[in-house]
């Protein structure tokens, strides 16, 4: 095989997703590494082989947000395009742009908006509107986002994203849910009723505030022209709705009968309603 120039992914502080402590790539700039122990007969996915792939994308095969990305050079020994295997590597340069080089928006992957860190605001009709069109389209979000986004980054974005957003969205959601839904209850004194009711209306909510997560993770994407599972005729990216709700600082949630919105650092209830 003829030498290639190829894409490495390292953990922040320049070293291997592999071990976390054998290469430093940062710290090599210039120069040249290879494994303590190199062995081609190992085979791709070793500890006899260095890794890098020639779509940067690729490399997200072992690799995790956030990383720091270096352009490498050198003779594959085994593996094929999508993850070459390396005796050697020379350490050409590192990128800074990420956003450029994976073409999807890593900067606010790495830091992403949390609704429940904005400013609360009045609701609007304009926002109810918005979330009248969400309803229109949610029922296909998640296996739209997860079929058309194809490449290896997927798992990392999702799980970047869901580890900043999700837990506390989840948790302050399905508190104030509960709470209503206690509330409710109470009220009517049917102890019975909270049982099954509170279980079936977090367990919905939960599935509309992924759905609104799922939805904002597609939107980090925006090179991406055709969406899965959606009509032909909706134009742009089909869950904008969602992510218009939730950079205004609301996320919705369904508890099979009603929508609420949700603001605010605790998650509290804004508005609940038919749609």
């Amino acid at each position: 095989m003829e030498k290639v120039r190829a894409y490495k992914l390292t953990r922040p502080d320049g070293f291997d997703f592999y071990t976390g402590k054998t290469i430093n790539y940062a710290a090599n700039l210039g120069g040249v590494v290879k494994p303590p122990k190199p062995n081609a007969e190992l085979g791709i996915c070793s500890s006899g082989v260095i890794h890098a792939s020639i779509n940067p994308n690729d490399c997200f095969i072992g690799a995790k947000i956030p990383c720091r990305a270096f352009v490498v050079e050198g003779m594959p020994v085994c593996g094929d395009k999508k993850k070459y295997g390396f005796t050697e590597l020379a350490i050409v340069k590192e990128i800074t742009d990420l956003d450029t080089l994976f073409g999807w928006k890593y900067s606010e992957t790495t830091n992403p908006i949390n609704p429940f860190s904005i400013k609360p605001n009045k609701v609007t009709k304009k926002d109810l509107d918005t979330l009248k069109q969400w309803d229109s389209v949610r029922a296909s979000v998640r296996a739209s986002v997860g079929a058309s986004v194809r490449d290896s980054a997927w798992d990392s974005v999702r799980d970047s994203v869901r580890d900043s957003v999700w837990d506390s969205a989840w948790d302050s959601v399905r508190d104030s849910v509960g709470d209503s839904v206690w509330d409710s209850v109470w009220d009517s004194a049917w102890a019975s009723v909270w049982a099954s009711a509170g279980d079936s209306a977090w367990a919905s909510a939960g599935a509309s505030v992924w759905d609104s997560v799922g939805a904002y993770i597609g939107s980090l994407f925006p090179n991406i022209t055709k969406w899965e599972y959606v009509p032909p005729d909706i134009k742009g990216y089909p869950y904008q709705s969602a992510v218009d709700l939730w950079k205004r600082g609301f996320v919705a949630s369904h508890d099979g009968k009603h929508w609420r919105l949700h603001s605010g650092k605790d998650a509290k209830i804004v508005w609940v309603g038919k749609i």
